[in-house]
């Protein structure tokens, strides 16, 4: 009797088997990636700004020198612009911080937080003439469902005259959402109830 001496053969899986459903996952998960970028807004929120009023304060005080009747003085600018949010997507946003950043004539950039809600009173004791001008503010931590929107009153706060406001290039409030970052809009100066004798230049983005 003779032994084979053929190569013993065992059964191989089906591996082309596998090829099918890997593709179709390959191609469900395109599908879905483009789906969400469809559907997706480019911005979470749509973010304008109707109207700004200027109030400009000049304050002196004594300098607790040995030097009598020597006084410092100091100017500040506080900017109250309204602003509005709209949620165009299917979540609710919510806000976070709010800060600005003001570009002078010379191009020095000068940012500041907005006012916090706890000091509001305090600032109007301090100046009694902002009272009459500081309607609801657009506080943070607020929410805004899908499809509505929120407005109110932002108050900014710069050490500066009013004369370097009216010769700013730009001035840029950051809304700072949950999730999605700084959302970015321009305080215009049309935006201003109150505007300035300046006329800024034709190239001015905040005209």
């Amino acid at each position: 009797m003779s032994l084979s001496t053929s190569t013993p053969t065992f059964p191989q899986p089906a591996r082309s088997n596998l090829l099918v459903p890997v593709l179709v996952a390959f191609l469900v998960l395109g599908i879905l990636i483009a789906l969400v970028v469809r559907l997706t807004p480019e911005k979470t929120a749509n973010l304008s700004v109707s109207h700004t009023i200027v109030f400009p304060t000049h304050t002196e005080m004594g300098s607790g020198s040995i030097l009598v009747g020597q006084k410092q003085s100091e100017d500040d600018l506080y900017v109250l612009t309204t602003l509005r949010i709209d949620d165009r997507t299917r979540f609710p946003i919510f806000i976070k911080d709010y800060t600005a950043t003001l570009t002078t004539e010379d191009g020095q950039p000068i940012t500041t937080s907005a006012v916090e809600k706890d000091d509001i009173p305090n600032l109007l004791v301090s100046f009694p003439g902002l009272k009459p001008l500081v309607t609801t503010p657009l506080l943070r931590e607020t929410v805004i469902d899908p499809g509505q929107s929120a407005e109110g009153m932002v108050i900014l706060h710069f050490p500066i005259t009013q004369s370097v406001w009216d010769h700013r290039r730009t001035t840029v409030l950051n809304v700072n959402l949950y999730h999605a970052g700084d959302q970015p809009v321009i305080i215009t100066r049309k935006s201003e109830i109150t505007h300035p004798t300046y006329t800024p230049p034709p190239t001015s983005v905040d005209k």
